[in-house]
C-alpha cells in the first residue's frame, strides 16, 4: 500500500498491542491511529489461535462515517488475508440489518460499529461474543462528548472479563480517565502531540460581522482556486444558507450533514475523497476521523466550541506531508471564545485584512482572563480602531 515509515503513534503503540498490553493512547487527528491499531491486531489474528464463529475484535467508534472509514481501511489492508469484518451503523435499509445480524450470529473477525446500532443487536441475543479477545475504543473523548457513556458500559457488560484493551482519544479530560480505570487493566499510556495544530497548516482569522462572513467565502474562493476546500459550520442552517449562495455564485460545492440520508452523505464524501466534488460544507461530522488526504484549505465559518474541535477541524489540512491553510471567522460574540482557543492551542493567530469592499468590520477586543487593555488585546481584524471606552466606534454603514 506503498507505507513506509511508521509514524509516531505506531512507532510507540504497535509494540505495546503486540506485546498483549492494554493501552490508553492520546494522539491528535491524523496521526496514523487507525493503522497502529488494526495493523498489530489483523497481526495477532493471524499468527494466533482463535475462535472462526465468534466476533473477536470489537471496534467502537461515535459515527457511522468513522466506522465506514476504518472498515475500508481494515479492507484494504487485509485484501490479501483470510480475515473478516463487517460495519455496524444505524441510517441503512432492512438489508443491511439482515446482513449485519448474519455476521454477528454466526462470528466474523472484526466489528466496527457505533454504540446505538450494536445494542439493538446486542438486546436480541444472537450476538456471538464469549471468544472476543480485542475491544477497541477509538475516538472515546468524543463518544463521552456525545453522551453514549451508558451505551458503552452496556456494550462492555455483554463482554468476556479477559480481553485486550485499547483506548485512543485526542484528548484526556477526567471522565475519560474515569471510564479507562473501569475498563483497562494496568494500561500503558501514550501521548503523542495533544491540542496543537501541525506546524505546516498556515492559520489566519478573520474579524467580521455576521452578514460578512458569507461573502467573504465566496471573496476567498474566488480569488484563488483550491483544489480541494473543506468548510465547517456549528449549525446545520448555516451549512444549507452557504452551500446555496455557493451555488449560485457558480462555486462547485456540496453540504454534508444529518439531514441527509446515508447513502447520500456516502456519496458526497466519496466525490469529495475523489476530488470530484472541490468544495464541501459539512457539520462538526467531519472534524474527527475522517481521513481525506490532500486538503488545501479549511475554512471555520463559525468558531468552533473549544479549542479541541479547532485542532480537529483544522487539522483536516496539512495531513501526511502535505501543507495547507485554515482560516476562521469571528464575529463579536465569538471573540472571547476564539481568544480561548489560542491560549490553548499557545499561539496567536495573525488577524487577517478583510477586503475594503465588504465593509468596516468590528475591532478584536476579546475578553478573557487576560487585562483588558493588554497588548494582546489590541489588535484589529483589518476594521477601524476601538475609540474610547474599549468599544468599536459606532457605524451606521454595518452591512445588514
Amino acid at each position: 500500500m506503498g507505507y513506509e515509515q511508521a509514524t509516531p503513534v505506531q512507532e510507540q503503540v504497535i509494540p505495546s498491542i503486540l506485546a498483549g498490553k492494554d493501552i490508553i493512547a492520546s494522539a491528535q487527528t491524523g496521526t496514523g491511529k487507525t493503522a497502529a491499531f488494526l495493523l498489530p491486531v489483523l497481526n495477532k489474528l493471524l499468527t494466533e489461535p482463535h475462535e472462526s464463529n465468534q466476533v473477536n475484535a470489537l471496534i467502537i467508534v461515535p459515527t457511522r462515517e468513522l466506522a465506514i472509514q476504518i472498515a475500508q481501511t481494515l479492507e484494504g489492508i487485509s485484501y490479501f488475508t483470510s480475515v473478516s469484518s463487517i460495519p455496524v451503523y444505524g441510517g441503512g435499509d432492512g438489508s443491511l440489518f439482515t446482513a449485519e445480524k448474519k455476521a454477528l450470529s454466526t462470528g466474523v473477525d472484526f466489528v466496527i460499529c457505533t454504540p446505538g446500532r450494536m445494542i439493538a443487536h446486542l438486546n436480541m441475543g444472537y450476538v456471538k461474543l464469549a471468544g472476543l479477545r480485542y475491544l477497541i475504543l477509538d475516538e472515546a473523548d468524543r463518544m463521552l462528548d456525545m453522551g453514549f457513556h451508558d451505551d458503552i458500559e452496556k456494550i462492555i457488560s455483554f463482554l468476556p472479563k479477559k480481553r485486550q484493551n485499547l483506548l485512543f482519544s485526542a484528548t484526556m479530560p477526567y471522565k475519560m480517565r474515569d471510564l479507562a480505570r473501569k475498563i483497562l487493566h494496568n494500561p500503558e499510556e501514550i501521548n503523542i502531540a495533544i491540542s496543537r495544530p501541525p506546524e505546516k497548516i498556515v492559520q489566519e482569522a478573520f474579524v467580521v460581522y455576521e452578514p460578512q462572513k458569507i461573502p467573504l467565502v465566496k471573496h476567498v474562493l474566488q480569488q484563488k482556486e483550491f483544489n480541494s476546500v473543506l468548510i465547517f459550520c456549528s449549525k446545520k442552517q448555516n451549512v444549507k444558507a452557504l452551500t446555496r449562495e455557493l451555488k449560485r455564485a457558480k462555486l462547485p460545492a456540496e453540504e454534508i450533514h444529518s439531514d441527509l440520508l446515508q447513502e447520500q452523505r456516502e456519496q458526497v464524501l466519496m466525490d469529495f475523497k475523489s476530488k470530484r466534488l472541490r468544495i464541501l460544507v459539512a457539520t462538526d461530522l467531519l472534524s474527527r476521523g475522517i481521513d481525506i488526504e490532500d486538503i488545501d484549505l479549511v475554512i471555520n465559518f463559525d468558531v468552533p466550541n473549544d479549542g479541541e474541535d479547532y485542532v480537529h477541524r483544522i487539522g483536516r489540512t496539512a495531513r501526511a506531508a502535505s501543507e495547507g491553510t485554515a482560516y476562521t471567522f469571528i464575529i463579536e460574540k465569538e471573540q472571547s471564545k476564539f481568544a480561548r482557543i489560542e491560549q490553548l492551542i499557545g499561539k496567536e493567530v495573525p488577524k487577517a485584512v478583510v477586503p475594503e469592499a465588504l465593509g468596516p468590520t468590528p475591532a478584536y477586543s476579546p475578553r478573557t482572563a487576560r487585562s483588558g487593555n493588554s497588548p494582546q488585546n489590541r489588535r484589529y481584524g483589518g476594521g477601524k480602531p476601538k475609540h474610547g471606552n474599549n468599544r468599536p466606534r459606532p457605524n451606521n454603514n454595518r452591512p445588514q
